[in-house]
């Protein structure tokens, strides 16, 4: 499997920001997404005043980046959300995002307080600069914001900082199971190359080709895979890819889920439960929404009549054929050319 070398390869990023911002208003805390470095990958949700007046000079913004640095590192080195306090003595979370054993970032968390206590020595300041009146001085000056930032008890900590690596971790999962899944189909395709590389039919171009090629690796991407800590590689599954293997050369047909499950010389019930399980949605629902990007695909590269491709992707009608391409994008399959050719 092909190695995962930055975080936007892990999460969707526009997706992660907006779950980062409704779980930093859940949780009172405010969340930031750190590379290995310590530099941010996403915009702050829900940043203090205090911290952003912070953040934003020179001088301790770098302060800022070397704990956000070195609180990840930590959590790397014990393999579990890292709780400590800054160089203000406000409290944070450093949640690890590991790839293959590869450190990639972390998910910082915090910005919050202690409520007062007799001893918070068991909590490690990660950082102390070499001269700790720049802080004094600083805090002093933005005293009235620094009173803002809300207490929160160290058992509430935890139990976020849990919450958050379980998230994290079923996203990582997630992420190495589609790439496995992508890696199988690409597999399977590279084993009839030459097919691949004749046109769909006389009438339609190599792009067309390549881009109907293209079309099922877009379809898993966006599928709902349930099964990210599957103890065997999908990839290693000869019935989905023997299935994967004749959906791909045989585009004119539609088989059922019966004549599939004949196909691969096992029962309906049987090819109906891994499917959903190593694909994360049922046969049919793969199936009809792949029919739809090799529509697409063949819209966009061809200017085939629609009830040409009606019949070479195998719908009974063309009628049928505009009612699901609609229910899919929203928009018939001539608006849908007239928009991508515009």
């Amino acid at each position: 499997m092909k190695k995962l070398l930055a975080i936007d390869q892990i999460f969707d990023m526009e997706q992660w920001t907006n779950l980062q911002r409704s779980l930093a208003e859940v949780t009172n805390m405010a969340i930031i997404t750190v590379d290995y470095k310590g530099i941010p990958v996403t915009e702050h949700s829900c940043c203090h005043e205090f911290c952003k007046k912070v953040r934003s000079d020179p001088t301790l913004g770098k302060f800022c980046q070397k704990c956000d640095s070195r609180g990840g590192l930590e959590a790397v080195r014990i393999n579990e959300p890292y709780i400590y306090q800054c160089h203000f003595s406000i409290v944070d979370i450093a949640i690890p995002i590991i790839v293959n054993d590869k450190y990639l970032g972390a998910v910082m968390a915090g910005q919050v307080r202690l409520p007062v206590q007799k001893d918070d020595s068991f909590m490690e300041k990660i950082f102390t600069p070499d001269n700790p009146k720049v802080i004094q001085e600083a805090k002093q000056k933005l005293k009235d914001l620094y009173k803002e930032i809300p207490f929160l008890s160290y058992e509430r900590m935890q139990m976020i900082a849990m919450m958050l690596y379980y998230l994290c971790n079923y996203m990582v999962k997630e992420a190495i199971h589609k790439e496995q899944i992508i890696e199988m189909y690409e597999t399977v395709v590279n084993r009839h190359q030459e097919i691949l590389e004749e046109p769909f039919s006389a009438q339609y171009t190599l792009e067309s080709a390549r881009k109907m090629k293209a079309a099922i690796s877009n379809v898993i991407l966006n599928s709902n895979i349930v099964n990210a800590g599957c103890d065997v590689p999908v990839s290693t599954n000869n019935i989905i890819i023997k299935a994967f293997d004749y959906i791909y050369h045989h585009k004119g047909e539609s088989p059922s889920l019966k004549n599939m499950a004949e196909y691969c010389n096992v029962s309906s019930s049987y090819l109906s439960r891994l499917f959903t399980k190593e694909v994360g949605e049922s046969y049919s629902s793969f199936t009809a929404r792949l029919k739809i990007e090799w529509a697409k695909a063949l819209l966009e590269s061809s200017n085939a009549p629609i009830s040409e491709i009606s019949d070479e992707l195998g719908y009974s009608e063309a009628g049928y054929f505009i009612k699901s391409f609609k229910k899919y994008v929203g928009v018939t399959p001539a608006v849908y050319r007239t928009y991508c050719k515009s």
